[in-house]
């Protein structure tokens, strides 16, 4: 028997002119059960006496929730529970997020991807993120924006900071903030083949590092690795992120300037991103970082 807010669910996208097939593929449910209730129409199922008095709790937000996607589609359905939990709502997150996928515009299938692990403190993911704001500070002044992502491979630990370019010397002076944030070095970090980090390959298809990344790599004590040619996907642990913070951070935010927006960036990551339960590794990402820093290089001392 489905509740109050799934038949709402129902007759809202069979009124989108969705077929009865497609809506028992977002749903859940079986065809046969998505036919009758569109048949039924908003005649009210049957409860027993347990649930009399009991209206299902998303209801009076789902006129907010599909609000907001239609403005936002990629809005993550964890962030649409913190906002609507704001508002009052005490159920659970596993009927926000049924009812976000059902309102949501279709994605195409994304294909099987392989996950691999590293060890502790052995690889760390680096990469840039192209974003588009505009401060309020400017109002009318569209910026472009990079999202500098370091990510510890085991734990998931995301250390992350907006930048205004993507230079060789913005890259360089990132590595060492995270450095400093994280408390040491990873023996390895995976790049794509960026410019400010490859140059080329020689005649025997050896990659040609940037001789300035080289010499900080020498200094921390770490070795740069590039991904395969038109391979990014082997960078995934520092992709999805990206798309984590667009949809669960940025999107629907306003910021005075750069130095607001990464204000909010570092209590986002400190009191959600790295707070959260990692559905990969099924550990806190900051109880698994806390255990994975002993094992990551020692940063060099000051001369």
């Amino acid at each position: 028997m489905v509740q109050l807010g799934e038949l709402l669910m129902i007759l809202d996208l069979h009124r989108q002119g969705l077929s009865v097939t497609a809506i028992a593929r977002r749903t859940g449910r079986d065809p046969k059960t998505v036919r009758k209730y569109i048949e039924r129409g908003l005649e009210l199922p049957a409860y027993g006496p347990r649930q009399a008095g009991r209206p299902n709790k998303i209801v009076p937000f789902v006129d907010y929730l599909r609000e907001r996607v239609s403005a936002f589609p990629d809005l993550s359905a964890v962030r649409l529970t913190r906002e609507i939990r704001e508002r009052g709502y005490d159920g659970a997150y596993t009927a926000v997020k049924r009812f976000v996928a059902a309102i949501r515009p279709q994605e195409q299938v994304r294909p099987f991807e392989v996950r691999f692990e590293t060890p502790a403190g052995y690889q760390a993911q680096i990469d840039f993120a192209r974003f588009v704001t505009e401060f309020t500070d400017a109002p009318g002044v569209t910026r472009i924006v990079w999202l500098f992502s370091l990510v510890l491979g085991h734990s998931r630990y995301i250390f992350a900071r907006y930048v205004m370019h993507q230079d060789l010397q913005t890259l360089l002076r990132c590595h060492m903030q995270a450095f400093d944030a994280i408390g040491g070095v990873p023996i390895e970090i995976l790049y794509d083949r960026m410019k400010t980090a490859v140059t080329g390959e020689d005649n025997e298809g050896h990659i040609i590092y940037n001789r300035s990344l080289l010499a900080l790599a020498k200094h921390f004590g770490f070795q740069p690795r590039a991904c395969r040619p038109y391979r990014a996907k082997t960078k995934g642990k520092v992709e999805r992120p990206f798309r984590y913070i667009r949809e669960d951070f940025f999107l629907a935010r306003s910021f005075r300037n750069l130095e607001d927006l990464n204000e909010q960036l570092r209590d986002w990551l400190d009191t959600v991103a790295n707070a959260r339960l990692h559905g990969t590794t099924q550990r806190i990402v900051s109880e698994a970082f806390a255990a994975e820093q002993p094992e990551l290089q020692p940063l060099p001392a000051v001369p």
